[in-house]
């Protein structure tokens, strides 16, 4: 699914994000969301969230 959408993510859900550091090679982390930083309901980088993990960073991928 698609990371742009607010509505596609929920606390727990596990996804791949970019971290800002590696926003030009474009490497991705998994993890589970434990956060949701984004306020508005679709963003076209992707939503940032937090992860169990602590790592932040923007959603390209939500994993069902």
């Amino acid at each position: 699914m698609d990371g742009a959408k607010r509505s596609n993510i929920k606390p727990g859900s596990h996804v791949s994000i970019v971290l800002k550091q590696d926003q030009r090679s474009g490497k991705r982390t998994e993890g589970i969301v434990k956060d949701i930083l984004t306020k508005s309901s679709t963003h076209p980088h992707g939503i940032k969230v937090r992860l169990e993990s602590g790592a932040v960073g923007r959603v390209k991928e939500v994993f069902r």
